[in-house]
Protein backbone atom coordinates (compact mmCIF):
# COMPACT_ATOMS: atom_id res chain seq x y z
CA UNK A 1 0.00 0.00 0.00
CA UNK A 2 1.06 3.58 -0.63
CA UNK A 3 2.06 5.97 2.16
CA UNK A 4 -1.25 7.85 2.29
CA UNK A 5 -3.21 4.60 2.59
CA UNK A 6 -1.00 3.15 5.31
CA UNK A 7 -1.24 6.39 7.30
CA UNK A 8 -4.99 5.83 7.55
CA UNK A 9 -5.17 2.04 7.82
CA UNK A 10 -1.93 0.49 9.14
CA UNK A 11 -2.50 -0.83 12.67
CA UNK A 12 -6.02 0.58 12.61
CA UNK A 13 -8.46 -2.15 11.66
CA UNK A 14 -12.05 -1.51 12.83
CA UNK A 15 -12.51 -2.40 16.48
CA UNK A 16 -13.36 -6.09 16.76
CA UNK A 17 -15.76 -5.61 19.66
CA UNK A 18 -17.87 -2.74 18.31
CA UNK A 19 -16.90 -2.14 14.70
CA UNK A 20 -15.64 1.35 15.52
CA UNK A 21 -13.81 2.68 12.47
CA UNK A 22 -11.63 4.92 14.63
CA UNK A 23 -9.23 3.19 17.00
CA UNK A 24 -10.71 3.53 20.51
CA UNK A 25 -8.98 5.34 23.35
CA UNK A 26 -8.35 2.49 25.75
CA UNK A 27 -8.38 4.64 28.86
CA UNK A 28 -7.39 1.99 31.36
CA UNK A 29 -4.39 1.27 33.55
CA UNK A 30 -4.86 -2.48 33.80
CA UNK A 31 -6.47 -5.41 31.97
CA UNK A 32 -8.49 -8.37 33.24
CA UNK A 33 -6.74 -11.74 33.05
CA UNK A 34 -8.49 -15.05 32.42
CA UNK A 35 -6.01 -16.84 34.71
CA UNK A 36 -2.62 -16.05 36.17
CA UNK A 37 -0.48 -15.01 33.21
CA UNK A 38 -3.27 -15.66 30.71
CA UNK A 39 -4.52 -12.52 28.97
CA UNK A 40 -5.27 -11.01 25.57
CA UNK A 41 -1.81 -9.54 25.09
CA UNK A 42 -2.15 -6.74 27.61
CA UNK A 43 -1.69 -6.78 31.37
CA UNK A 44 -0.63 -3.28 32.48
CA UNK A 45 -0.78 -0.07 30.47
CA UNK A 46 2.81 1.04 31.10
CA UNK A 47 3.91 -2.14 29.33
CA UNK A 48 1.45 -1.88 26.45
CA UNK A 49 -1.88 -0.37 25.55
CA UNK A 50 -3.97 -1.10 22.42
CA UNK A 51 -4.16 2.57 21.40
CA UNK A 52 -0.41 2.87 21.72
CA UNK A 53 0.07 -0.36 19.80
CA UNK A 54 -1.96 1.04 16.90
CA UNK A 55 0.24 4.15 16.85
CA UNK A 56 3.44 2.12 17.00
CA UNK A 57 2.38 -0.16 14.16
CA UNK A 58 1.21 2.70 11.95
CA UNK A 59 4.20 4.96 12.41
CA UNK A 60 6.65 2.08 12.07
CA UNK A 61 5.04 1.30 8.72
CA UNK A 62 5.43 4.91 7.59
CA UNK A 63 9.13 4.86 8.51
CA UNK A 64 9.70 1.54 6.69
CA UNK A 65 10.51 0.00 10.06
CA UNK A 66 9.81 -3.42 11.48
CA UNK A 67 9.61 -2.08 15.03
CA UNK A 68 8.21 1.10 16.60
CA UNK A 69 8.20 2.42 20.16
CA UNK A 70 6.17 5.40 21.35
CA UNK A 71 7.28 7.67 24.18
CA UNK A 72 5.91 10.50 26.28
CA UNK A 73 8.06 13.14 24.52
CA UNK A 74 10.89 13.48 22.05
CA UNK A 75 13.30 13.95 24.95
CA UNK A 76 11.80 10.88 26.61
CA UNK A 77 12.68 8.96 23.46
CA UNK A 78 16.17 10.48 23.48
CA UNK A 79 16.72 9.60 27.14
CA UNK A 80 15.72 6.01 26.45
CA UNK A 81 18.07 5.79 23.47
CA UNK A 82 20.91 7.08 25.63
CA UNK A 83 20.54 3.95 27.75
CA UNK A 84 22.10 2.11 24.81
CA UNK A 85 25.31 4.00 25.70
CA UNK A 86 27.54 3.34 28.72
CA UNK A 87 29.80 5.81 30.56
CA UNK A 88 33.13 5.96 28.78
CA UNK A 89 31.55 5.40 25.38
CA UNK A 90 31.23 8.21 22.88
CA UNK A 91 28.43 9.88 20.96
CA UNK A 92 29.34 11.84 17.83
CA UNK A 93 26.65 14.47 17.26
CA UNK A 94 25.91 17.12 14.67
CA UNK A 95 26.76 20.49 16.19
CA UNK A 96 23.64 22.17 14.79
CA UNK A 97 21.34 20.17 17.04
CA UNK A 98 18.10 20.91 18.88
CA UNK A 99 18.89 22.86 22.05
CA UNK A 100 17.08 20.40 24.32
CA UNK A 101 19.21 17.51 23.07
CA UNK A 102 22.41 19.53 23.52
CA UNK A 103 21.31 20.47 27.05
CA UNK A 104 20.72 16.80 27.87
CA UNK A 105 24.02 15.64 26.38
CA UNK A 106 26.15 18.41 27.88
CA UNK A 107 24.53 18.90 31.29
CA UNK A 108 23.10 15.46 32.13
CA UNK A 109 25.25 12.81 30.46
CA UNK A 110 28.66 14.44 30.00
CA UNK A 111 29.09 14.96 33.79
CA UNK A 112 28.41 11.23 34.25
CA UNK A 113 31.36 10.23 32.08
CA UNK A 114 29.77 9.99 28.65
CA UNK A 115 31.94 11.42 25.87
CA UNK A 116 30.56 13.70 23.15
CA UNK A 117 32.11 15.02 19.96
CA UNK A 118 30.26 17.67 17.95
CA UNK A 119 30.88 17.97 14.23
CA UNK A 120 29.54 20.32 11.56
CA UNK A 121 27.05 18.80 9.10
CA UNK A 122 29.48 18.87 6.17
CA UNK A 123 32.07 16.93 8.19
CA UNK A 124 29.48 14.27 9.03
CA UNK A 125 28.75 13.95 5.33
CA UNK A 126 32.30 13.82 4.00
CA UNK A 127 34.81 13.18 6.79
CA UNK A 128 33.05 11.33 9.59
CA UNK A 129 35.30 8.25 9.51
CA UNK A 130 38.28 10.25 10.77
CA UNK A 131 36.40 11.09 13.98
CA UNK A 132 35.23 7.58 14.90
CA UNK A 133 36.89 4.90 16.99
CA UNK A 134 36.01 1.72 18.86
CA UNK A 135 34.54 3.73 21.76
CA UNK A 136 31.92 5.34 19.51
CA UNK A 137 28.48 3.90 20.25
CA UNK A 138 26.13 6.36 18.51
CA UNK A 139 26.33 8.87 15.69
CA UNK A 140 23.48 11.33 16.20
CA UNK A 141 22.34 13.52 13.32
CA UNK A 142 19.46 15.74 12.31
CA UNK A 143 18.73 16.38 8.65
CA UNK A 144 17.58 19.02 8.04
CA UNK A 145 19.07 20.42 11.23
CA UNK A 146 17.46 22.64 13.82
CA UNK A 147 17.62 25.66 13.46
CA UNK A 148 20.03 26.28 10.55
CA UNK A 149 18.43 23.84 8.07
CA UNK A 150 21.73 22.14 7.24
CA UNK A 151 21.69 18.77 5.50
CA UNK A 152 23.65 15.60 6.36
CA UNK A 153 24.29 12.80 3.87
CA UNK A 154 22.57 10.00 5.78
CA UNK A 155 23.90 7.15 3.63
CA UNK A 156 27.48 8.39 3.94
CA UNK A 157 27.16 8.83 7.71
CA UNK A 158 25.66 5.34 8.07
CA UNK A 159 28.50 3.77 6.08
CA UNK A 160 31.14 5.43 8.28
CA UNK A 161 29.33 4.59 11.53
CA UNK A 162 28.95 0.94 10.62
CA UNK A 163 32.69 0.61 9.92
CA UNK A 164 33.35 0.96 13.67
CA UNK A 165 30.20 -0.85 14.84
CA UNK A 166 28.35 2.32 15.83
CA UNK A 167 24.64 2.96 15.34
CA UNK A 168 23.44 5.88 13.25
CA UNK A 169 20.49 7.69 14.87
CA UNK A 170 18.62 10.19 12.70
CA UNK A 171 16.22 12.73 14.16
CA UNK A 172 13.65 12.90 11.37
CA UNK A 173 11.34 15.41 13.06
CA UNK A 174 11.83 18.24 10.55
CA UNK A 175 11.29 16.08 7.46
CA UNK A 176 8.70 13.57 8.69
CA UNK A 177 8.50 10.13 7.04
CA UNK A 178 6.42 11.60 4.24
CA UNK A 179 9.49 13.45 2.95
CA UNK A 180 12.37 11.26 4.16
CA UNK A 181 12.82 7.70 5.46
CA UNK A 182 16.31 7.40 6.99
CA UNK A 183 16.14 3.63 7.51
CA UNK A 184 15.91 3.22 3.74
CA UNK A 185 19.14 5.26 3.50
CA UNK A 186 21.07 3.06 5.93
CA UNK A 187 20.27 4.55 9.35
CA UNK A 188 19.81 2.15 12.26
CA UNK A 189 17.40 4.19 14.36
CA UNK A 190 14.96 7.02 13.62
CA UNK A 191 13.72 9.30 16.38
CA UNK A 192 10.85 11.79 16.33
CA UNK A 193 9.23 14.39 18.43
CA UNK A 194 5.67 13.42 17.52
CA UNK A 195 4.66 16.74 19.06
CA UNK A 196 5.57 18.32 15.74
CA UNK A 197 4.47 17.31 12.22
CA UNK A 198 3.21 13.85 13.14
CA UNK A 199 0.67 15.14 15.65
CA UNK A 200 0.36 18.27 13.55
CA UNK A 201 -2.07 20.31 15.63
CA UNK A 202 -0.03 21.67 18.57
CA UNK A 203 -2.18 19.78 21.04
CA UNK A 204 -0.04 16.82 22.15
CA UNK A 205 3.50 16.06 23.34
CA UNK A 206 5.09 12.76 22.35
CA UNK A 207 8.10 10.91 20.96
CA UNK A 208 8.85 7.89 18.81
CA UNK A 209 11.71 5.56 17.89
CA UNK A 210 11.74 3.22 14.89
CA UNK A 211 14.27 0.54 13.91
CA UNK A 212 14.71 -2.58 11.81
CA UNK A 213 17.26 -4.08 14.22
CA UNK A 214 15.50 -6.73 16.34
CA UNK A 215 18.13 -6.62 19.09
CA UNK A 216 17.87 -2.83 19.39
CA UNK A 217 14.09 -3.07 19.38
CA UNK A 218 14.06 -5.71 22.10
CA UNK A 219 16.27 -3.56 24.28
CA UNK A 220 14.14 -0.47 23.65
CA UNK A 221 10.98 -2.36 24.53
CA UNK A 222 12.56 -3.40 27.83
CA UNK A 223 13.72 0.16 28.52
CA UNK A 224 10.33 1.56 27.55
CA UNK A 225 8.70 -0.66 30.18
CA UNK A 226 11.43 -0.19 32.79
CA UNK A 227 11.98 3.56 32.53
CA UNK A 228 8.31 4.39 32.01
CA UNK A 229 8.52 7.34 29.60
CA UNK A 230 5.40 6.15 27.77
CA UNK A 231 2.51 8.13 26.28
CA UNK A 232 -0.99 7.80 27.65
CA UNK A 233 -3.75 6.41 25.46
CA UNK A 234 -5.25 9.80 24.66
CA UNK A 235 -1.87 11.22 23.61
CA UNK A 236 -1.32 8.13 21.45
CA UNK A 237 -4.74 8.62 19.89
CA UNK A 238 -4.05 12.27 19.10
CA UNK A 239 -0.83 11.42 17.26
CA UNK A 240 -2.56 8.55 15.46
CA UNK A 241 -5.27 10.96 14.35
CA UNK A 242 -2.62 13.38 13.13
CA UNK A 243 -0.95 10.72 10.99
CA UNK A 244 -4.11 10.33 8.92
CA UNK A 245 -3.64 13.78 7.40
CA UNK A 246 0.17 13.90 7.43
CA UNK A 247 0.54 13.54 3.66
CA UNK A 248 -1.85 16.33 2.71
CA UNK A 249 -0.54 18.61 5.45
CA UNK A 250 3.09 18.13 4.42
CA UNK A 251 2.25 18.92 0.81
CA UNK A 252 0.71 22.23 1.93
CA UNK A 253 3.56 22.98 4.36
CA UNK A 254 6.06 22.54 1.53
CA UNK A 255 4.08 24.62 -0.96
CA UNK A 256 3.65 27.47 1.53
CA UNK A 257 7.34 27.31 2.46
CA UNK A 258 8.29 27.78 -1.18
CA UNK A 259 6.10 30.88 -1.37
CA UNK A 260 7.61 32.30 1.82
CA UNK A 261 11.16 31.61 0.63
CA UNK A 262 10.48 33.30 -2.71
CA UNK A 263 9.28 36.40 -0.87
CA UNK A 264 12.18 36.49 1.60
CA UNK A 265 14.82 35.96 -1.09
CA UNK A 266 13.93 39.26 -2.73
CA UNK A 267 13.39 41.34 0.40
CA UNK A 268 16.03 44.05 0.95
CA UNK A 269 15.92 43.70 4.75
CA UNK A 270 16.68 39.96 4.69
CA UNK A 271 20.40 39.14 4.82
CA UNK A 272 20.09 35.43 3.93
CA UNK A 273 17.49 32.68 3.66
CA UNK A 274 18.27 29.18 4.90
CA UNK A 275 16.20 26.52 3.15
CA UNK A 276 17.44 23.27 1.57
CA UNK A 277 15.09 23.75 -1.39
CA UNK A 278 17.15 26.69 -2.63
CA UNK A 279 19.61 25.64 -5.36
CA UNK A 280 22.22 27.84 -3.67
CA UNK A 281 21.91 25.96 -0.36
CA UNK A 282 25.13 23.98 0.30
CA UNK A 283 23.14 20.83 1.05
CA UNK A 284 20.62 21.19 -1.77
CA UNK A 285 22.00 18.34 -3.88
CA UNK A 286 22.00 15.91 -0.95
CA UNK A 287 18.52 17.01 0.15
CA UNK A 288 17.17 16.54 -3.37
CA UNK A 289 18.59 13.03 -3.37
CA UNK A 290 17.33 11.84 0.00
CA UNK A 291 14.12 13.85 0.44
CA UNK A 292 10.91 13.90 -1.59
CA UNK A 293 10.45 17.63 -0.93
CA UNK A 294 12.19 20.20 1.24
CA UNK A 295 9.83 20.67 4.17
CA UNK A 296 8.01 23.45 5.94
CA UNK A 297 10.82 24.89 8.07
CA UNK A 298 12.52 28.10 6.95
CA UNK A 299 15.13 30.20 8.74
CA UNK A 300 16.40 33.62 7.76
CA UNK A 301 18.87 36.22 8.94
CA UNK A 302 18.24 39.91 9.45
CA UNK A 303 20.76 42.64 10.14
CA UNK A 304 20.93 42.42 13.94
CA UNK A 305 19.67 40.71 17.05
CA UNK A 306 17.53 43.70 17.94
CA UNK A 307 15.84 43.59 14.54
CA UNK A 308 15.17 39.87 14.93
CA UNK A 309 13.68 40.24 18.41
CA UNK A 310 11.51 43.17 17.34
CA UNK A 311 10.33 41.50 14.14
CA UNK A 312 9.14 38.22 15.70
CA UNK A 313 6.90 40.19 18.07
CA UNK A 314 5.33 42.21 15.28
CA UNK A 315 3.57 39.53 13.20
CA UNK A 316 -0.17 38.97 13.44
CA UNK A 317 -0.84 35.74 11.54
CA UNK A 318 2.47 34.16 12.55
CA UNK A 319 2.33 33.30 16.26
CA UNK A 320 5.40 33.99 18.41
CA UNK A 321 5.90 30.62 20.06
CA UNK A 322 8.30 27.73 20.46
CA UNK A 323 7.70 24.32 18.82
CA UNK A 324 6.91 23.66 15.17
CA UNK A 325 5.05 21.43 12.74
CA UNK A 326 1.50 22.44 13.56
CA UNK A 327 -1.14 23.63 11.14
CA UNK A 328 -0.65 27.20 12.39
CA UNK A 329 2.46 29.18 11.43
CA UNK A 330 4.93 29.92 14.21
CA UNK A 331 7.82 32.38 14.38
CA UNK A 332 10.61 32.48 16.96
CA UNK A 333 14.09 33.72 17.87
CA UNK A 334 16.21 30.57 18.43
CA UNK A 335 19.08 32.29 20.25
CA UNK A 336 16.79 33.41 23.08
CA UNK A 337 14.12 30.73 22.82
CA UNK A 338 14.47 27.13 21.57
CA UNK A 339 18.29 27.17 21.51
CA UNK A 340 19.04 29.32 24.54
CA UNK A 341 20.85 26.31 26.07
CA UNK A 342 23.47 26.52 23.31
CA UNK A 343 24.14 30.23 23.83
CA UNK A 344 27.55 29.55 25.41
CA UNK A 345 28.50 26.79 22.97
CA UNK A 346 30.91 27.37 20.08
CA UNK A 347 28.01 26.59 17.74
CA UNK A 348 25.36 28.84 19.28
CA UNK A 349 22.47 29.86 17.06
CA UNK A 350 23.17 33.22 15.37
CA UNK A 351 21.75 36.13 17.32
CA UNK A 352 20.13 37.56 14.18
CA UNK A 353 18.42 34.30 13.16
CA UNK A 354 14.64 33.90 12.88
CA UNK A 355 13.06 30.46 12.52
CA UNK A 356 9.73 29.92 10.80
CA UNK A 357 7.46 26.92 11.03
CA UNK A 358 5.32 27.49 7.95
CA UNK A 359 1.73 26.39 8.55
CA UNK A 360 -1.08 25.58 6.17
CA UNK A 361 -2.89 28.93 6.13
CA UNK A 362 -3.28 30.80 2.85
CA UNK A 363 0.22 31.52 1.55
CA UNK A 364 -0.84 35.06 0.60
CA UNK A 365 -1.72 35.86 4.21
CA UNK A 366 1.58 34.50 5.48
CA UNK A 367 3.58 36.54 3.00
CA UNK A 368 1.56 39.70 3.64
CA UNK A 369 2.09 39.37 7.37
CA UNK A 370 5.86 38.99 6.96
CA UNK A 371 5.88 41.95 4.60
CA UNK A 372 4.10 44.07 7.21
CA UNK A 373 6.52 43.01 9.95
CA UNK A 374 9.60 43.58 7.80
CA UNK A 375 8.35 46.96 6.64
CA UNK A 376 8.32 48.12 10.24
CA UNK A 377 11.94 47.12 10.87
CA UNK A 378 14.13 50.25 11.17
CA UNK A 379 16.21 50.91 8.08
CA UNK A 380 19.81 49.73 8.14
CA UNK A 381 22.49 52.30 8.87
Amino acid sequence: MEFETRAIHAGQAPDAATGSVTTPIYQTSTFAQEAVGVHKGYDYARVANPTRTALEECLASLESAAHGHAFSSGLGATTTLMHLVDPGQRVVCVNDVYGGVYRMFSQVYAPKGYAFTYLPPEELSTGLAAHLDETTRLVWVESPTNPLLNVVDIHAAATAAHEVGALLVVDNTFASPFLQRPLELGADVVVHSTTKYLGGHSDVVGGFVATNDPAVSERLRFLQKSLGAVPGPFDSWLVLRGLKTLAVRMQRHCANARAVVAFLEDHPRVVDVLYPGRPSHPGHEIAARQMDDFGGMVSFLVESEDEAVDLVARTRVWTLAESLGGVESLIEHPYRMTHASTADAPFAAPRNLIRLSVGIEAAEDLVDDLAHALAAVPART
